[in-house]
């Protein structure tokens, strides 16, 4: 077991030599630079992964998009289709964890990334190590939530939005809106939680599982997708209110 320390100072276990569990978890890398993609597929696959390798942002775009991956780790900086766009098309279309690598330190590029459906983030140089340890914890997040043994779906109705925490599934007045992870934690989190008001940080600490470390603007850009996808007037939202000065709260 070893403890590793990524660039906004939250510390991450994980145990590198250990390949049980992760069923040959198939990882589609798309980097262009061949060094940096070799040493991460080294790692993980001595991790016990399964792992592909596309250095073009558009071959990246297309191997994602046609073949079955567990995760998707994702240079922003591609020649051909860039990380953004990819990260986009990919997430309209699954819902597998996309973990974003980049050389840019900007909260701009990390807003950005996460606003577009992604679950992480992670600033070059890191080590191998902390990228195994994200890739793990991610499917290992994924998994808990997908994964179900009850025989009846386990539902939230609540005035025309239904959610379907087993299947994942969000409908709203009968049609179905398409989610990400994280959006989906959010909405189902605040709905199971009712007229009860909470702050950015409080919110980031349950559905990231990590403290806010100044990264609590992505919970504002996920509580504005998540009204584009169930409130009939964005400006004057039914559904999630903001409690200015203090956070959210879902309306009954």
């Amino acid at each position: 077991m070893i403890c590793l320390c990524n660039n906004d100072g939250i510390t991450i276990e994980a145990k590198l030599s250990e390949a049980e569990g992760n069923s040959m978890k198939r990882i589609l890398i798309i980097e262009d630079e061949e060094s940096i993609a070799e040493l991460e597929k080294d790692y993980l696959e001595k991790a016990g992964f399964s792992v592909s390798v596309s250095h073009d942002g558009g071959e990246g775009l297309e191997t994602a998009l046609t073949q079955d991956f567990d995760l998707l780790v994702l240079d922003l900086m591609l020649p051909g289709v860039d990380g953004f766009e990819i990260c986009k098309q990919v997430r309209e279309q699954m819902n597998i964890p996309i973990l974003l690598v980049s050389a840019k330190e900007d909260d701009i590029d990390k807003i950005r990334g996460l606003g577009l459906g992604a679950d992480d983030y992670i600033t070059k140089p890191f080590s191998p190590g902390e990228l195994v340890a994200r890739v793990k914890a991610h499917l290992a997040r994924y998994e808990r939530l997908v994964a179900s043994g009850q025989k009846q779906n386990e539902i939230i109705e609540i005035r025309g939005i239904r959610i379907d925490k087993t299947a994942r599934r969000v409908l709203v007045d009968g049609e179905e809106r398409a989610f990400t992870g994280k959006e989906f934690d959010l909405l189902t989190f605040l709905a199971q939680n009712p007229d009860r008001v909470f702050s950015k940080a409080e919110l980031f600490r349950e559905i990231w599982e990590m403290d806010a470390f100044g990264d609590i603007a992505t919970v504002t850009v996920h509580i504005k997708k998540i009204r584009e996808k169930i409130e009939y007037d964005t400006a004057n939202p039914q559904y999630i209110e903001t409690i200015w000065g203090v956070g959210y709260r879902f309306r009954v």
